[in-house]
């Protein structure tokens, strides 16, 4: 079977569980036409109505760049519509240029930001509840390649091997990955006090009577991660996180961060700290909106790619800004910024006093 018709299937029947008379919502760039064309057909197959949106080159640059203040402040009403209205949303990245938006100004981009909040607001809240299904996830381009440091065709194996598309049966290999989750979802949802230790890492937080969640591939292909938020003012310690991390399209590498009653009081980074300074002014960024731990071990190395980077087999994340509203987090905050530490050599996780990992595996289930 052509491996973006397996890819369809796999996102269309068990990401979205679409339905006959579904509404779905699809979101990617031209680059992006070859899968949407599969999910398209997929969909249309199942009886969904499916509306697309197809974004071109520097499309985003060239809006922020001329945009008037009015323009800035006006919300996209096919994007509101879709996340107020729709049964399920799939957001493919198939990005041009992954730096075209670095250099937008950071005022401009402060009132669209603004201006999408009640947008983002109905997306999370209705993502949190499950009346809007949706799935993330990416197509491979030369952008993407090139940010990882692979030939396209390197990068494709990636993704495909990542979303387990060379499976006989996809579906069925991440229903087993659910199954094997959830058992960690299930002991790690009796603990209170949690406790990440490695190389110039050691932070506890409480997590009494969050939930956690076993992220399956249904939220975002690639998955396999669970997560939670802690309890906003319970983190306490220092972190370091060795994984490159992008943010608007700048990259920050070796962030350190001193924690004090949930809030980030001391930052540094090897490099790109004067972005750390910036996002550190934002509304609800100082606190934490998820801590996790990636469960995916057919990725072994970063790609400056979240989607994938937070999911590594063998690591812990942790991310400042919004949290989800499904694990009982309160923290608000414009952005969600996640930043991923390696596990794998002097890594610990202690549950209550018990540790149940070590060198970036669970110690509990073996």
């Amino acid at each position: 079977m052509n491996i973006l018709k397996k890819y369809a299937q796999l996102l269309v029947s068990y990401c979205l569980e679409v339905k006959a008379g579904d509404r779905l919502y699809v979101r990617s760039t031209t680059l992006g036409e070859p899968l949407v064309r599969e999910v398209y057909r997929e969909a249309i197959q199942k009886g969904a109505f499916v509306e697309t949106e197809l974004s071109f080159r520097e499309k985003n640059r060239i809006f922020m760049e001329h945009a008037n203040e009015d323009q800035l402040k006006y919300a996209p009403i096919l994007y509101r519509t879709a996340m107020t209205e729709f049964d399920a949303f799939l957001s493919i990245r198939a990005p041009y240029n992954l730096k075209e938006d670095q250099n937008v100004d950071h005022a401009k981009r402060k009132i669209r930001t603004e201006s999408l909040k009640g947008i983002m607001k109905t997306y999370f809240d209705r993502t949190a509840s499950k009346s809007l299904r949706r799935s993330l996830c990416q197509y491979p381009t030369q952008a993407s390649a090139q940010e990882a440091g692979m030939s396209l065709e390197e990068y494709q194996d990636f993704v495909y091997n990542a979303c387990h598309l060379y499976d006989d049966d996809p579906a069925a290999s991440w229903l087993g990955i659910r199954n094997k989750q959830q058992k960690i979802v299930d002991f790690l949802n009796q603990k209170s006090e949690i406790t990440y230790k490695g190389k110039g890492t050691d932070i506890s937080f409480s997590v009494k009577e969050r939930t956690w969640i076993n992220s399956d591939g249904q939220a975002n292909m690639p998955s396999g991660e669970v997560f939670t938020g802690p309890i906003e003012d319970s983190v306490n310690g220092v972190v370091h996180f060795a994984y490159p991390s992008i943010y608007m399209g700048k990259e920050v590498e070796g962030i350190t961060l001193w924690v004090e009653n949930g809030r980030v009081e001391k930052w540094e980074a090897v490099k790109g700290k004067e972005l750390l300074d910036k996002v550190f002014q934002i509304e609800g960024s100082r606190y934490f909106g998820e801590v996790a731990i990636g469960t995916n071990y057919n990725i072994q190395q970063p790609t400056k790619n979240i989607l994938f980077d937070e999911k590594i087999g063998g690591t812990i994340h942790m991310a400042v800004g919004q949290s989800y509203k499904q694990t009982g987090g309160k923290n608000h905050s414009p952005i969600h910024w996640d930043m991923i530490a390696d596990m794998t050599t002097e890594g610990e996780i202690i549950a209550d006093g018990e540790k149940i990992y070590e060198a970036g595996n669970f110690t509990i289930f073996s």
